[in-house]
């Protein structure tokens, strides 16, 4: 999937031959200086390893070079952006794909990686290869992870270290890389490429309701990890569970288009678990009226108090358990009563 072809996105930056002025000395902002008319900075129309390229001297501790033009970004998009770089001469310098990450509202999403590895020039004139995958998803390869909350980016790169080295920079690209990622030859949706941590520590509730939104009827895969969820949810996609849930007591998980127990036994890491919260979504609201145990046993080590479990007083609808057993195991928390019957 290459969305710069299905959606028309807009992803490649201005060739440097285009004008310095389309290039910031800051985050790419409108009103912020560009490279037109600076004396550190000059296009090169012929080089012997570049067709074209711009060239720099280091006048900065950390030296910022951003497309004034603002690069889309969304939920599920991987951005390889890359640059060819090499030293001239005078102190030789780190180099690094860097950006700004923009929210709806204009303002910058700090929580997002706004700069990637940093590579240290070693030799003059040899020709280095910087990149970075830019990222919804904490995915393996994803340099810098952005979430949910960018909408756009003004993309670049960021030189570091010491002053008064000059380098020559070939024109920067910006690729869709989501096919490394995400692959439409599978019916599924990855709850990571759209935010998911899986860490049991922060909250994942806002990425599995991006990515069952997205899924439109394909499956919401969930990845090894554990997720937690602030609150109830509801999966209105089929969803197959490969990591865990954590979720308060209170909350409720429901599965509308997989209600049955294998399900919330993996969703829940046990039997037991996924049982309970499984009779917890029947009673609350899943569009069932039955619950499936899949042909399995059910061992029970205590009573199940099925209005405290599912919050509720009252109950006037029927709601029934199928295709499976229920068996009381030995528990101090069954209380015995012994009846004789004498003929």
């Amino acid at each position: 999937m290459n969305k710069a072809i299905t959606e028309g996105l807009v992803l490649m930056p201005p060739a440097f031959s285009a004008g310095l002025n389309l290039w910031s000395r800051d985050d790419g902002l409108t009103g912020q200086g560009s490279y037109l008319g600076q004396s550190n900075a000059a296009f090169v129309p012929s080089d012997q390893d570049f067709a074209g390229c711009l060239e720099l001297t280091k006048t900065l501790s950390t030296m910022k070079l951003r497309c004034f033009q603002s690069i889309p970004f969304e939920p599920g998009l991987y951005l390889r952006v890359t640059a060819k770089v090499k030293a001239m001469s005078g102190p030789l310098p780190s180099v690094r794909i860097a950006g700004w990450a923009g929210s709806s509202t204009g303002a910058n999403v700090s929580a997002a990686v706004q700069a990637g590895p940093s590579v240290t020039l070693t030799t003059y004139g040899q020709v280095v290869t910087v990149s970075a995958i830019i990222g919804s998803g904490n995915r393996p390869g994803v340099d810098m992870v952005w979430g949910l909350s960018p909408v756009n980016g003004h993309l670049g790169l960021a030189l570091t270290g010491a002053t008064g080295g000059v380098v020559r920079i070939e024109d920067i690209t910006i690729e869709d890389a989501s096919d490394v990622f995400l692959s439409t030859r599978f019916n599924w949706v990855d709850v990571r490429d759209y935010g998911a941590i899986g860490d049991g520590i922060a909250d994942d509730l806002g990425a599995f309701n991006a990515a069952d939104d997205a899924a439109a009827g394909k499956i919401v895969l969930v990845p090894p990890g554990i997720y937690k969820l602030s609150t109830s949810m509801t999966f209105e996609n089929p969803v197959q569970f490969e990591g865990t849930i954590s979720m308060a007591a209170r909350d409720k998980l429901v599965l509308r288009r997989n209600f049955d127990l294998p399900s919330y036994t993996t969703a829940f890491g046990g039997e037991l678990a996924g049982f309970k919260r499984a009779l917890q979504a029947l009673f609350f609201y899943t569009d069932h009226v039955e619950l499936d145990l899949g042909g399995r046993r059910v061992e029970l080590d205590g009573p199940i108090d099925v209005a405290a479990l599912c919050g509720l007083t009252t109950f006037a609808e029927r709601r029934s358990i199928r295709n499976g057993q229920l068996q009381a195991i030995t528990s101090t928390a069954w209380n015995t009563e012994t009846v004789t019957s004498v003929a």
